[in-house]
């Protein structure tokens, strides 16, 4: 169950709690910062919506493994022995929002801390293993007309992209330093056991798993010495190091320019100067022809609309004979039909623009817009629940250097919530992610494919 200590934040108990304190946000929420959260829904609409919402999830939750509870005593759910504990301190304020917003108002909702949890991520994970079941299927229809669509003016053309990756990655160096292992690789790790369950790797194998699952990439895409190296997303530039230390030439592109101000210093920290450029460029817009092109979770952040333009784009710049792997998070072909539309709580808080691809999209949108065709493929879902946790673990424990690096404690909600409903997808089976190895067709003549 969830406590509440004399700071004001929240704690768990030690049976199936979590090893940290989450923040409390607090009693005025700054409106200039944060308007989504300091207003509450108001008027005829938002009240006949707050009732509608409040008895959809009362139904929802009465036969899920977890328990639910009110202010005035209430429990709600099917709850065996240890299963996790949603408090809500706030029902009507936590009606409004979901009424309202949907999911984005859920997630909303406890930024503002209408509601907490003993385990949020565990919370999370009951909600994502049925996801495509938790509304009834008559309302299900109806979810286009009330729920919002993805904004134009987010959507990854070359003149939005730049906006939207720098909305997060510009956040700070130093924020993602607070959890990243020391690679600052944001990205899932590759565990030593890479079927069945992880286990607990512990931190001090953190970053050699970073190393195993860019390792991993490189040798399938052929990189050794002389290798002529396209690396689309250069993150903090782990990548490209580990490529130069095998005598590859790295030709790295990014729009995010704290990253690329970061890398550039690890490079030349690292002497590798003269074997890589990294330049602040769209993946459109590279020219050139590489022995080698890998992609470490870029295509997210690409959009449904240009994914056959990033892999035309792959498709002109590889040479004869070479190999391209990427590294992807994926979820169900029918999710991703029923959702890359729709405008969430990630796109509004945390990844603008952003579309998670299936597998199938990929091998239909190469197989018939390409010469490309997908070689080999591995998945690993359970690994990056594994990164997540430790992220999840690292980020709270570093709450006051947070704090002082300006982040408040609404956001540290937002961030916490993020990490564990990633963690929560993946640990259900909804989200995936694949290590993807194409090359050409052996009948497809190299092309070039249109800006």
């Amino acid at each position: 169950m969830t406590m509440t200590d004399d700071n004001g934040t929240t704690t768990a108990a030690a049976s199936g709690g979590v090893p940290y304190t989450v923040p409390q946000p607090p009693a005025v929420i700054d409106a200039a910062v944060w308007p989504g959260i300091a207003a509450l829904p108001a008027g005829f609409r938002a009240d006949v919506a707050a009732r509608i919402a409040a008895g959809i999830f009362k139904a929802a939750v009465r036969h899920l493994p977890l328990e639910v509870r009110y202010p005035d005593g209430q429990v709600l759910g099917s709850a065996p022995a240890g299963a996790p504990v949603m408090t809500i301190h706030r029902p009507g304020d936590f009606a409004r929002r979901l009424g309202d917003g949907g999911l984005i108002g859920f997630g909303e909702s406890y930024m503002a801390g209408d509601w907490d949890a003993d385990n949020l991520t565990a919370v999370l994970e009951v909600f994502a293993a049925r996801a495509g079941t938790l509304v009834p299927e008559p309302l299900q229809k109806l979810r286009a007309l009330f729920l919002p669509r993805q904004p134009r003016s987010e959507r990854n053309s070359l003149e939005n992209t730049r906006s939207n990756i720098s909305r997060h990655y510009d956040l700070s160096n130093e924020l993602f330093a607070t959890f990243l292992d020391p690679t600052m690789s944001y990205s899932s790790a590759l565990f030593p056991s890479i079927e069945g369950a992880t286990g607990n790797p512990g931190r001090d194998g953190f970053a050699a798993a970073q190393h195993a699952k860019i390792d991993r990439l490189l040798d399938k895409a052929g990189v050794g010495p002389g290798t002529r190296l396209l690396e689309i997303g250069t993150g903090w530039g782990e990548l490209a190091l580990r490529a130069a230390a095998r005598g590859a030439t790295v030709y790295s592109v990014t729009l995010s320019s704290e990253q690329q101000e970061l890398a550039r210093k690890r490079v030349a920290e690292a002497g590798y100067t003269d074997a890589v450029t990294i330049e602040l460029k769209d993946y459109r817009a590279v020219e050139g022809e590489y022995d080698a092109v890998v992609s470490v979770e870029m295509i997210e952040a690409v959009g449904y609309q240009y994914w056959a333009t990033y892999f035309q784009t792959i498709e002109r710049v590889l040479a004869p004979g070479g190999k391209v792997a990427i590294q992807a998070i994926t979820i169900a072909h029918d999710r991703l039909l029923a959702t890359r539309t729709g405008y969430t709580w990630v796109h509004k808080y945390i990844f603008p623009g952003g579309v998670i691809p299936s597998v199938r999209a990929i091998e239909e949108v190469t197989e018939q817009q390409t010469g490309l065709q997908v070689r080999e493929r591995l998945a690993f879902g359970e690994h990056y629940a594994e990164t997540l946790r430790l992220w999840e673990e690292r980020f709270m424990e570093r709450q006051e250097e947070v704090s002082e690096l300006g982040f408040d404690t609404v956001f540290q909600r937002m961030w916490l919530f993020y990490l564990c409903y990633s963690r929560a997808g993946f640990a259900s089976g909804y989200l995936d992610v694949q290590q993807i190895v194409l090359d050409r067709k052996k009948s497809a003549p190299a092309r070039g494919a249109a800006l």
